[in-house]
């Protein structure tokens, strides 16, 4: 059942005056009474037509990319190549489509947010990139919403992210094999020799985190090697987590040959550590990241890693958001990485 202006006055106590007032910005009201209006509009979940809806188009010439971090070049390139395809009949400009990348900061409400006011605007498509927050509540809430989205027509892809746990949202998943590429990786680094390995995981409540970490597992007990819960340590996907986790792992094992950073840019910080405290690379510790960003091939030395696809992930998400490819059977696919091997390891020498 729609809901109206109407019902939101009815659940916020005001008038429908006051409701469109709060919505449109154009007038004065109290703090308090504004709060109110909002929480109401959240929880009957109201859609306020954008600028698109006094046109006949029941969806506008905007595509949504949701990132977490928009400086990240994991999510730049995705939304770059997002960009670059969302091309095609109906645009109003030549057929073109408007790209609007909103940055979550890595935010369970903000991602909500966005979620509902793209649903306002009658976006034709929305594209979510990367891991998913793994929280029941707030997997629900994003199902709803990606639900109301494909009622609405937007088409919706998730690149980069895990199926929707909810069967019904419509939405079309082009998941990474975050598990292979960090089994992979682990099992370079078995195969050279390394039994004392360190792990620097992302923030436990990332889909990604929590894949690449089985994978390494995995790799690990099919080579009978113990999983000690003090050589692995989370925290976010930045270069200074990268340098205090590795400063932190050498503090308690510092007879350690090779630390597995959650990606390159945490890589870069696992390197710098060492270097500070006179380790070489790879002939003291070897160090591996994940992801293959631009910059991998040209550290010193060069990164060995796992390549993701995701100038071609994202411009794929973008074909099948404007309809111009279709989707993969069962509305889902797995994009799988490539282990890069470069100089940053090699057999341990002590």
């Amino acid at each position: 059942m729609t809901v109206t202006l109407a019902d939101v006055a009815a659940r916020a106590q005001v008038s429908p005056a006051t409701v469109s007032r709060v919505l449109n910005g154009n007038y004065p009201v109290a703090a308090a009474t504004r709060e109110r209006v909002l929480r109401a509009v959240d929880e009957l979940d109201y859609v306020l037509n954008g600028p698109a809806s006094a046109l006949a188009a029941a969806t506008s010439d905007l595509v949504g990319i949701l990132v977490n971090d928009i400086a990240d070049p994991f999510f730049g390139i995705m939304a770059s190549a997002v960009q670059s395809e969302i091309v095609g009949p109906g645009g109003r400009a030549g057929g073109e489509r408007m790209a609007v990348v909103c940055n979550t900061g890595g935010s369970p409400e903000r991602e909500l947010t966005y979620l509902t006011l793209l649903q306002r605007q009658r976006a034709a498509a929305v594209i979510l990139t990367g891991g998913a927050i793994e929280d029941t509540e707030h997997a629900e809430a994003i199902a709803g919403k990606l639900r109301r989205l494909a009622e609405a027509g937007a088409r919706v892809v998730l690149c980069g992210r895990p199926p929707s746990p909810s069967a019904d949202t419509e939405a079309v998943a082009l998941a990474f094999d975050n598990r292979g590429g960090g089994r992979h990786l682990t099992e370079h680094l078995l195969s050279l020799g390394h039994r004392r390995i360190g792990y620097i995981a992302g923030p436990e409540e990332r889909t990604t985190t929590r894949h690449r970490l089985e994978g390494h597992r995995e790799a690990l007990a099919a080579h009978g090697v113990p999983d000690d819960p003090a050589r692995t340590l989370h925290g976010p996907y930045d270069r200074r987590s990268g340098y205090d986790a590795t400063a932190e792992l050498l503090r308690r094992e510092p007879e350690l040959t090779a630390v597995v950073a959650a990606n390159d840019t945490v890589a870069l910080g696992a390197c710098a550590a060492l270097r500070d405290r006179g380790l070489r690379i790879p002939e003291d510790v070897s160090v591996a990241g994940f992801d293959d960003l631009p910059f991998s091939v040209d550290a010193v030395p060069a990164l060995t890693t796992v390549r993701l696809p995701l100038y071609e992930a994202g411009a794929r998400a973008g074909r099948i958001a404007m309809g111009r490819e279709t989707a993969p059977p069962g509305g889902v696919a797995t994009v799988h990485g490539e282990l890069m091997v470069r100089g940053s390891t090699g057999a341990p020498c002590r």
